[in-house]
């Protein structure tokens, strides 16, 4: 696990931009709360972090590169993009095929996408793939605020904490704009 601050990730972007796009896994702040995530076009990286958060079915999410990704991938109206994205919304939609992983969401053809309003959503819009995001905890314990708070199991298992001190924000809000 290598921890790195925004000065880091900034001043070594196309390593991050790399690690990201080859599947490393990454904990990461978000508008609302740390994230846990990979590359979702990677079957790979999205199984590895399913193994790591002990979480066999329940979909991820992602956060798209950009808007256009979304309506090049899923079935959504811009109307809906403009008025929650970028922000603290997880919008769920019907998605293509191979927008992502499979084992991204394995039990229908919807996605949850967010654009966070956050620096760091510019690296992975940058690297230009969609990023599984998900709450830093093992599945059913409160997620991560701080780097106390956070799961030695899962810290010990991630190549990279992005990390701006203590966040006690709320996940996202969840929009269901599946008809």
């Amino acid at each position: 696990m290598k921890t790195v601050d925004r000065e880091y990730v900034e001043s070594h972007k196309e390593e991050i931009i790399e690690a990201i796009q080859k599947g490393s896994i990454f904990i990461y702040p978000t508008d609302t709360i740390y994230g846990l995530g990979c590359n979702a076009l990677l079957d790979d990286a999205v199984m590895r972090l399913r193994e790591l958060k002990h979480r066999e079915e329940k979909p991820f999410s992602v956060i798209a590169p950009s808007k256009n990704w979304i309506i090049k991938n899923c079935e959504v109206k811009s109307e809906d993009l403009d008025k929650y994205l970028p922000g603290p919304y997880t919008l769920f939609v019907r998605r293509d095929e191979n927008a992502v992983s499979r084992f991204v969401n394995q039990n229908d053809d919807t996605l949850g996408v967010r654009i966070p309003t956050h620096w760091f959503t510019e690296i992975i819009a940058e690297a230009g793939v969609p990023f599984v995001t998900t709450s830093v905890n093992l599945s059913g314990e409160k997620h991560m605020e701080d780097m106390n708070s956070a799961s030695k199991e899962i810290l010990d298992q991630v190549d990279y904490v992005i990390y701006e001190g203590e966040k006690r924000g709320e996940p996202s809000k969840k929009i269901n704009l599946v008809s």
